[in-house]
């Protein structure tokens, strides 16, 4: 009888990852477009040559892995996520340039710029005198016209004269080179897990209370002078995080 089901679990474990992995080839070869509605699940099942209850336990698998969203209520079902977004924090790259890397459209909204005085975290991290002047600029960055994140930059104003009058909705690093000649070497990102208030939820397009990734970010220039603080929240559904470690000279790392 213990082989019996034993055998049984395991075919159905077999099944669940083998209609998971034909969903994700749907998907991946583009047969299943981002933002598309799947079919209902008697659908599904038929196609895939699935019970319902298997077919469930794969896009539930599929949902945990964000490959997936479902929507309750009358008008909702499943739906293929769209394309998440890499954000490489191994080089310091400007939002647009990254998205068009990608294959994605960039596009911004400026929500409000303008000139205030800095707080005691701006002021520290810009190495300015408390109160010392910045410039404020607040966007949402769009990817194929989809909020992906909300930027919050603070730059310091005695240092970049005029950068309100110029174009805002593009990249700001690419507006610093071309205008003062500043490039940014590095930069020290700090990244937590948040919940969207309802604020953040309404501009990006999310329910409030689901994750956001919050970086906070110094970027310096080739003298190592701080020329940026800011704070933006991106969209975990729509961003991951990709890390590239060098091991000893270069080479791969060994562990024991």
């Amino acid at each position: 009888m213990t082989s019996e089901v034993g055998d049984r679990t395991a075919a159905d474990v077999t099944a669940v990852e083998g209609a998971r992995r034909r969903m994700l080839e749907l998907i991946e070869s583009g047969s299943l477009q981002p933002g598309q509605r799947l079919g209902s699940e008697r659908e599904l099942a038929g196609d895939l040559g699935v019970s319902r209850s298997t077919l469930r336990q794969a896009l539930g698998a599929l949902e945990q892995s964000g490959v997936v969203r479902r929507v309750p209520g009358r008008g909702g079902g499943t739906f293929v996520s769209r394309a998440k977004i890499e954000r490489d924090l191994s080089s310091v790259v400007g939002v647009p340039a990254l998205l068009r890397a990608q294959g994605f459209t960039a596009g911004s909204r400026v929500i409000s710029a303008g000139i205030v005085s800095a707080d005691d975290t701006t002021a520290a991290a810009l190495d300015l005198e408390p109160g010392g002047l910045v410039t404020e600029i607040v966007r949402i960055r769009l990817a194929d016209g989809s909020p992906v994140s909300l930027e919050h930059a603070r730059l310091p104003a005695g240092r970049f004269p005029g950068l309100l009058e110029l174009p805002l909705g593009g990249s700001v690093y690419e507006l610093l080179d071309q205008h003062y000649g500043v490039r940014a070497a590095e930069a020290l990102e700090r990244i937590e897990a948040v919940s969207a208030g309802p604020d953040e939820a309404s501009v990006l397009d999310v329910d409030a209370g689901v994750p956001l990734l919050s970086i906070t970010r110094t970027a310096k220039d080739a003298d190592g002078v701080p020329f940026e603080f800011s704070h933006d929240l991106f969209r975990a559904d729509r961003t991951r995080i990709l890390v590239r470690t060098p091991g000893a000279a270069g080479t791969a790392a060994e562990f024991p």
